[in-house]
């Protein structure tokens, strides 16, 4: 009899195992379908994910090859591109109306800045966002991706660090640039009991991106308009002017977080 026993918890045991790598099967391909179908109407550009891979027993996952494309209108394929990273999640709030993720680390992605100081791919990108989280979309796609009774999310902890900037500047007649990020470090985003749709979390990440990736520019714009000389035709003291302006807008951009 104690041996039957025995056997029927082995056997139990290993049916939850098995349900529960199931389990994780599919909340990983819901987690990828779900960005690959719902963000596109969110950002108005292309995404893709190459996978998801999120541990329903110990919460710990990551994510690969997300790539978010250019709005149109502008040259380079995608505008940031994450190659992988890191997240912790709480089990237990995997299957709940709001997912409450520990941490998430993003290590080295990529990010493209094609344009100016006053109009370029990463404002136009955060412009597409705003628009999907107000009433001006009608479409099913943007009403379920937007809509506050699809899931929530919580990110107590946010780390985004050595962030490569490729940056295109029509402002100075097509000139590129390489510039590294400070680390962004955000927390307790969605903290409390609602949360937040996936439409404003990408808004406020977008928002932070932008100013910080902006702020990195009209820097660099700054010492450019230093050597005036060598740009010739004016371009030093434009590049001071639009550096200033967009220096000075920085605090605006956090204001909207």
């Amino acid at each position: 009899m104690k041996k039957k026993l025995l056997l029927f918890a082995g056997v139990g045991l290993a049916l939850l195992l098995v349900g529960l790598l199931v389990a994780g099967v599919f909340i990983d391909k819901a987690v990828k379908k779900g960005v690959e179908t719902f963000g596109p109407p969110i950002t108005g550009t292309t995404i893709s994910l190459d996978g998801v891979g999120i541990s329903v027993i110990t919460g710990s996952g990551s994510i690969r090859g997300l790539i978010i494309g250019n709005p149109q209108g502008f040259k380079h394929p995608s505008a940031i591109e994450l190659g992988q990273a890191s997240l912790s999640v709480s089990p237990g709030s995997l299957l709940s109306d709001k997912i409450v993720v520990k941490s998430v680390s993003v290590e080295a992605p990529q990010i493209t800045f094609e344009g100016g100081l006053s109009g370029n791919n990463l404002s136009k990108l955060l412009a597409n966002i705003e628009a999907a989280t107000g009433s001006g979309k009608t479409s099913a796609q943007t009403q379920a991706a937007t809509s506050g009774s699809s899931k929530k999310i919580q990110i107590n902890d946010f780390r985004l660090s050595n962030a490569r900037v490729n940056v295109t500047l029509t402002d100075l007649g097509g000139k590129t640039l390489s510039l590294t990020l400070p680390e962004i470090h955000l927390t307790d985003l969605g903290a409390g009991t609602d949360g937040l749709t996936p439409a404003d979390l990408s808004k406020r990440l977008v928002t932070v991106l932008l100013a910080k990736t902006t702020e990195a520019v009209a820097g660099e714009l700054k010492n450019l308009g230093k050597l005036g000389a060598d740009l010739g035709k004016g371009l030093g003291k434009n590049a001071v002017e639009e550096a200033g302006k967009a220096t000075k807008g920085i605090t605006d951009l956090f204001k909207k977080k």
